[in-house]
């Protein structure tokens, strides 16, 4: 569901071999679009309409509800949109996502930059597309949906650990239910869109609950706010290195891990 696995050796399809009574093979493998166009334009689509939701959740919240609007909507928009286009692109919509993916070979190194790209220019996307339909008061009220949780120094490094922790949750539910092959499981996206309802409203009031740099990309982009930014970068990437890590090290299958196979 979120792996996008190395390119495959052509498959050969067999012929009638009643001509000349040899038998004739066919390259039948996957034309280059799908293999490298599709998957970019599912990244770009997904990241938008996934953050879209996300922003607009937080900009038309209502302040009786708390963290439970918020969570609900990104936990079911990733869930639901994992599920539609994962088929495609692997469901990833997140740069830390795509780096572990990547580390523990569901997928191909070609892909991991134009996947990056394709996620943060989704980010801007969806976050103007939620201005465009938003309130002005609610937007300037919500900063378009940017983090805005840190405010000074001292809660910088309670954010990062939040950060880490929480990315490494998610990026864990999607590495273990989607890629590797022992634990994969059907129920890999609303697991994965669960547990960033979990994440946000147990961290939510700490650091934002981010996890997704392109998350935090596109509203800092639209709304123009850059104070502390740079957690939601450190943050969900190091704990994609350390899902990465250990699913290689010690609780991958045979074919992701390195030793004792």
């Amino acid at each position: 569901m979120a792996d996008v696995e190395e390119k495959k050796e052509p498959e050969m399809e067999k012929k009638d071999p009643e001509a000349g009574g040899k038998e004739e093979s066919v390259d039948i493998s996957p034309h280059w679009f799908e293999t490298y166009v599709q998957p970019c334009v599912a990244e770009l689509l997904g990241s938008a309409l996934f953050i879209f939701a996300g922003c607009l959740s937080v900009i038309e919240n209502a302040s009786t509800t708390g963290s439970l609007q918020p969570a609900l909507a990104h936990g079911l928009a990733l869930g639901l949109t994992i599920a539609v286009l994962g088929g495609i692109s692997g469901g990833h919509f997140n740069p830390a996502v795509s780096l572990a993916a990547w580390l523990i070979g569901g997928l191909n190194i070609i892909l991991l930059v134009p996947y990056w790209v394709c996620q943060l220019c989704g980010g801007m996307i969806g976050a103007a597309l939620a201005m465009a339909v938003s309130a002005d008061t609610n937007f300037e009220n919500a900063t378009g949906a940017a983090f805005t949780t840190v405010k000074n120094d001292e809660s910088v490094a309670r954010a990062i650990g939040a950060e880490i922790i929480m990315t490494f949750f998610l990026v864990f539910a999607v590495c273990m239910g989607a890629i590797n092959e022992k634990s994969r499981t059907p129920l890999a996206p609303f697991c994965i869109g669960f547990t960033v309802t979990v994440d946000i409203l147990a961290g939510g009031a700490i650091s934002g609950a981010c996890m997704n740099p392109a998350r935090a990309f596109g509203p800092a982009v639209v709304a123009d706010y850059w104070t502390f930014h740079w957690i939601y970068w450190v943050g969900p990437l190091a704990g994609g290195l350390l899902v990465g890590g250990i699913i290689r090290l010690c609780l991958g299958d045979k074919k992701i891990r390195l030793f004792l196979k």
